[in-house]
């Protein structure tokens, strides 16, 4: 039997990048798995990819940012399947590099609206329905940046230690009722974020990229489907006593 025949996954942000890596092997695992996103094209496409595999999914249309949505995101949700077992909350944005000195106000608006704020929502709606069921996981995806400094990164790296802390919280205030919720926190993934990060070095790309690799002690960067593999196992029956923690998969970077 699949590990999660039978089971409900939501997935944020599940489009593109490690949202859809992680759709993927949740449906090849045997769960139903529901995609939120703005863009609604790129959203029917990944269910479409997913259901040429012979998997189930299915799309709906959410700004993380809006409590209404996220509600009702929840809703149709639980019409459709009846339940939610797991979520991945895997929404964020970068925003723009920059020194703290010369940031602004709306990109620590934007970057604190998505990351902390949409996850926060997420969460607690996701907990109202667990918690009348009794059982099941989350998994927040954090970042490095959630563990250490990155300059110019500063108001990205803020939001993901809050992504810490409201994981460890929650993981704590849920502990006895089935619950559990954990972090995966990634370095440089092959996705468009850091495509986006990149670009902003265009006129030394490849120098950039060979600097980037060098602070990943295995040489490179990682793949989606290995961050997909680790959120999996800590949704799996085999991460059953994990729990507020963050699973750092990152080539060896915060070993240095």
């Amino acid at each position: 039997m699949k590990r999660f025949e039978k089971q409900v996954v939501l997935i944020t942000g599940g489009a593109t990048g490690i949202g859809l890596a992680t759709a993927k092997r949740f449906a090849e695992e045997g769960a139903k798995v529901v995609i939120a996103s703005r863009n609604e094209s790129v959203g029917q496409q990944a269910v479409a990819a997913i259901e040429q595999s012979g998997g189930v999914a299915v799309f709906i249309k959410t700004d993380v940012c809006k409590e209404a949505q996220v509600e009702a995101l929840i809703k149709k949700t639980v019409d459709r399947f009846g339940k939610i077992d797991a979520a991945f909350n895997n929404s964020g944005t970068e925003g723009t590099m920059s020194p703290l000195a010369d940031d602004d106000e709306q990109n620590y608006q934007h970057i604190f609206d998505v990351n902390v704020k949409g996850l926060w929502l997420c969460m607690k709606h996701q907990l109202r329905h667990m918690q009348k069921n009794g059982a099941g996981a989350i998994v927040n995806n954090a970042s490095v940046a959630g563990l250490v400094g990155f300059p110019g990164l500063g108001l990205y790296t803020a939001s993901k230690h809050a992504v810490l802390g409201l994981t460890k919280s929650a993981a704590l205030e849920n502990s006895t009722l089935g619950i559990r919720v954990n972090a995966v926190s990634p370095a440089l993934i092959e996705t468009d974020m850091a495509e986006r990060i990149l670009a902003t070095h265009s006129e030394a790309r490849e120098q950039t990229i060979a600097a980037f690799k060098s602070i990943h002690p295995i040489g490179r960067f990682g793949k989606p489907e290995e961050i997909a593999a680790a959120v999996t196992w800590l949704c799996s029956d085999d991460a059953s006593f994990v729990l507020g923690q963050s699973l750092t998969v990152d080539g060896g970077m915060t070993a240095m």
